[in-house]
């Protein structure tokens, strides 16, 4: 159980496959464990490393993902073939995040128990794992040297924030807000000390807008096996800016932030919210800390429960951002916004003084029914084209935001 405000309690099981999944409580009888929640998966299901047999009866090992290097711009693609067979868009009564039903059956769920916290599991559709006995080696794709490939061998996780199938997590309430920073604290830490991992992503995508294919309300972990784009270009800048100046970026920026305060949307004691000066996104807001902390695991409990009421508000705003127009039959409803939020952290070895923590969320909706596509210019060469301006966004969101966070029932 966890030191300070937040008591949480982390029980760890093997789902039928031999995923791991993890419940983190914070509700009676869980919390001081005098309960436990179900720990046995009874579903017939073969162990995710077994070997394949196919078709003529002959029996093979079962295939690591891969992933291939583009000497043109220095990235590592990962190859997910397995992924087009993942669950899409299933009905209410088979959805794999919702808690089993008492009484019921047992069906193909991810979740054994009748009810729960919050949850994390290893994806069981995995665009990196390491699979037993597959060497981390670089090979050569058809002997050829401009084309390293490697395994894809890091992990992803599932981390259901309700059982509620019609929730969200901008209702979940300060309580079970934090629950959701701790084990997003404890996974990052945990999946960090792994062989081979790089850096750890804490991400939520939400809405049919932004490509969900499963409604319930849950996000996403990775751990990957190399830095990826964004946080390279990120480490560059950032190096570049510490050799001019011997200060470090990402707090230069949040304090010219705070200085102008023209794009501040939120403040708190311990964390501020704001649109940043070159917002890409059509509704974007960063969130960062104060302190310089590179990672959700140095937060300190004070820094954690703080921003569990300050990113309730951002959620909640995010909800009253847009209006159905007054010719709808919905008119003045508001929409609930689909957008990617995901926790920027310094990597796990290389640029840990250099990167700071920091959350961005952004939505690919520019206005009621109308959506930011990545036409040529974003999508064929990486040149950026706003459709609105950063002061906007910001005024927008001032316009939004509640000065407390809406608990649910209230």
């Amino acid at each position: 159980m966890s030191a300070g405000a937040a008591r949480v309690r982390r029980t760890s099981t093997r789902l039928a496959d031999g995923r791991e999944l993890i419940y983190f409580d914070d509700s009676e009888p869980y919390v001081s464990g005098a309960a436990t929640r179900r720990l046995d998966d009874p579903r017939p299901l073969p162990d995710r490393f077994a070997d394949v047999v196919d078709e003529d009866g002959t029996a093979r090992p079962v295939t690591a993902p891969e992933m291939r290097y583009d000497v043109l711009t220095g990235e590592w693609v990962p190859m997910a073939a397995h992924r087009m067979n993942r669950t899409f868009l299933p009905s209410a009564e088979t959805n794999p995040l919702a808690p089993a039903r008492p009484g019921a059956a047992y069906s193909d769920g991810e979740i054994p128990a009748t009810d729960y916290d919050v949850v994390v599991f290893e994806n069981r559709f995995p665009s990196l794992v390491a699979v037993p006995g597959v060497p981390d080696e670089v090979r050569y794709l058809d002997g050829e040297p401009l084309w390293p490939t490697r395994p894809a061998a890091g992990r992803c996780e599932v981390i259901c924030f309700s059982p509620d199938p019609a929730g969200s997590l901008a209702g979940v309430g300060t309580r079970r807000m934090r629950t959701v920073i701790e084990a997003w604290a404890d996974r990052t830490a945990r999946l960090g000390a792994l062989d081979g991992v790089e850096q750890v992503f804490c991400f939520e995508n939400r809405g049919k807008e932004i490509g969900v294919t499963l409604h319930h309300p849950h996000g996403q972990i990775y751990a990957y096996p190399y830095l990826t784009p964004r946080t390279a270009t990120m480490l560059r800048q950032a190096r570049a800016h510490r050799e001019r100046t011997g200060r470090n970026l990402l707090r230069d920026v949040l304090e010219a932030e705070l200085r102008s305060g023209r794009r501040v949307v939120a403040e708190s004691e311990h964390w501020a919210a704001y649109v940043p000066a070159a917002a890409r996104w059509p509704v974007e807001v960063h969130v960062a800390p104060r302190r310089d902390v590179p990672d959700l695991p140095a937060l300190t409990d004070p820094e954690r429960s703080d921003l569990a009421r300050l990113y309730l508000r951002v959620l909640q705003a995010g909800d009253r951002f847009f209006t159905w127009p007054e010719d709808s039959p919905r008119a003045g409803e508001p929409i609930p916004l689909p957008y990617v939020a995901g926790w920027h952290q310094a990597p796990v070895r290389e640029g840990r003084d250099d990167l700071r923590l920091h959350l961005q969320l952004f939505s690919v909706l520019r206005a009621p029914g109308k959506l930011k596509y990545l036409a040529g210019s974003e999508s064929g060469m990486g040149a950026w084209v706003s459709d609105t301006t950063p002061e906007r966004i910001a005024d927008r969101w001032r316009d939004v935001m509640a000065d407390d966070v809406k608990e649910p029932g209230a």
